[in-house]
Order: structure tokens, then sequence, then C-alpha cells
């Protein structure tokens, strides 16, 4: 069983992303760890354009100081690792609000059992499958369960609008991951 079918086996929607890289699993999981989305120009562009209302409505209410942090891997819970075939994260809220209504969650525990009402629940999970010696298919996976009637209908719409730049983002970050492997510094790191 894969981490994201342990985490969330029930979902209303779902988008998956491969890429076939030049390497062992352990590279491309380091490669993986090492990837930070918000160093890609255009997430950063993609983030800010969906912070934009947020932003302006900040400037109304808030000294400048005041505002939050764009949007990044830091937002997203550590659900479980799995050596260097699988990883997952996880978020939570009412991720379709302009502050992106974001529920902390501590751990895979406090993600399981969540249940708010007009709330989702999202799972993002990395695989690394070794096809031959030195070629790895990176898979990246993400899961949205909607918890009732009313958090499916506005997601549904919210859903519509980010798929496109969403599944943009992920194959820019395949090939990334895919880059970084290329890269004569990258080194495997060591399992958990």
């Amino acid at each position: 069983m894969q981490l994201i079918d342990s985490h969330l086996p029930r979902y209303h929607f779902s988008e998956l992303h491969y890429l076939d890289i030049p390497a062992d699993p352990s590279h491309a999981m380091a490669a993986i760890l090492a990837h930070r989305p918000e160093n890609d120009r255009f997430f950063r562009y993609a983030i800010k354009l969906r912070e934009l209302p947020m932003r302006l409505l900040g400037q109304l209410r808030h000294r400048r100081a005041d505002r939050p942090a764009s949007f990044g891997m830091d937002n997203f819970t550590l659900l479980q690792r799995n050596g260097d075939t699988e990883i997952a994260y996880a978020l939570a809220g009412k991720l379709w609000k302009a502050d992106y209504g974001q529920v902390f969650v501590a751990d895979a525990e406090a993600f399981r059992i969540f249940n708010e009402p007009g709330q989702v629940k999202l799972v993002i999970s990395f695989s690394c499958r070794l096809l031959r010696p030195g070629l790895t298919r990176v898979t990246t996976q993400t899961r949205v369960h909607c918890l009732d009637a009313d958090a499916l209908r506005r997601f549904t719409s919210y859903w519509y609008l980010i798929r496109p730049v969403s599944g943009l983002i992920r194959r820019r970050m395949l090939k990334a991951i895919a880059r970084r492997c290329a890269s004569p510094t990258t080194e495997p790191i060591q399992g958990s």
C-alpha cells in the first residue's frame, strides 16, 4: 500500500504526474527533500497572484510587517517517510479562502482525526520506484477529500480554477528534481 493510500484512501479530487529520472531512488529522494518550490520563479509568481486578494486586504488592515509569509513547503505537515521510496505531506482547512483557511495539523495522527465540517484534507506524496539500475520513476500525487457537501461545493470551483496551474507547478517540480539529480553535488540522504 502506498503512503497516500494509507493517509487519504477516500478522495474527491486527484492529480498525478511522473517523470523517469536517470538516478537511483536514494538520489531521487535526496533531490525531493532538497527541493523548495518557493525557489521557482513561476511558483512565486503563481503564489503572488493567488495571494493578491489577501495582500490587498492586509494593506488595508495591517502594517506591512504584519503580513503573513507567502505560501510554501513550510505550510505542509510531514505525515510519513518510507526510506528512499515515499514521502507524504498534508494540509487541512478551507484552502479556497484568500488566506488559505489553513488549519494546523501537528502530525499524522492529528491529520487522521481531523474532521471539521466545511473543510478539506489534502495529501501530496512523492514516490521513487526503481525501473532499472540508474533509472527511477518519480511520481507526485495530490489528493483532496472534502469533509462534507459544503466543502465539496466550495472546493470544486476552486479546484478547476487552480488545477491547470497546479499541474504545471508539479511538472516543473519534477523537472527541477531531475536537474538536481543530474548535478554531481547531489548526495543521497540516509533514510529515516
